[in-house]
């Protein structure tokens, strides 16, 4: 695959609401470190996503430059699998089940305790980038129903009485709070 110039920083929102020129040097030395052919996409595109938090036009349309793959083809496999985004996230990302268990257990009830109070719906993200609200379908977890998840921290036997405190550790913590994967049911039944 041949290699190509890098561009230099582009004049666009770095995705902070400050309208910081993006950085596009990043991109180049990914996309020359990692893309020997169109199977490196993905891996390509998760470093590039976890450098930048997203995957804005401009990064997509630069890769493409970069890689001689369509941008086309690049938009398909981003629209195609859910982990990757076009739009900034939140610093923590809250997701909550909505499969059978969680839903019949209340996990609809402790959706509508997030939504009021983030102030967000599902696929939407604070104005100060703390936090971004998703469901999904099963997070896997069905005996600790209903369940959500604050950057991969599960928390079992969730109540909509327990989601400001659930928030409000991450609102005063750094992300690295909790291991990804513990599972916390305090206060649950």
């Amino acid at each position: 695959m041949p290699r190509r110039v890098p561009a230099p920083a582009v004049e666009q929102d770095g995705g902070t609401g400050k309208g910081e020129p993006l950085d596009l040097s990043a991109v180049a030395q990914i996309v020359g470190e990692r893309c020997r052919s169109d199977a490196d996409l993905i891996p390509v595109l998760q470093q590039v996503q976890a450098h930048y938090g997203y995957l804005p036009e401009v990064v997509v349309a630069e890769i493409a430059r970069l890689s001689s793959i369509p941008a086309s083809r690049i938009f398909g496999v981003i629209t195609f699998y859910a982990q990757f985004t076009t739009l900034p996230r939140g610093r923590h990302t809250v997701c909550v089940c909505q499969g059978t268990a969680c839903h019949v257990r209340g996990g609809h009830e402790v959706l509508r305790s997030v939504e009021k109070a983030l102030s967000l719906v599902p696929g939407e993200t604070t104005a100060d980038f703390d936090f971004s609200l998703e469901t999904v379908a099963c997070l896997g977890a069905c005996s600790f129903a209903p369940v959500m998840t604050v950057d991969g921290r599960y928390f079992a036997k969730m109540r909509g009485s327990r989601v400001p405190t659930v928030l409000a550790e991450f609102e005063t913590s750094g992300r690295d709070e909790g291991a990804e994967g513990d599972v916390s049911d305090e206060g649950g039944e």
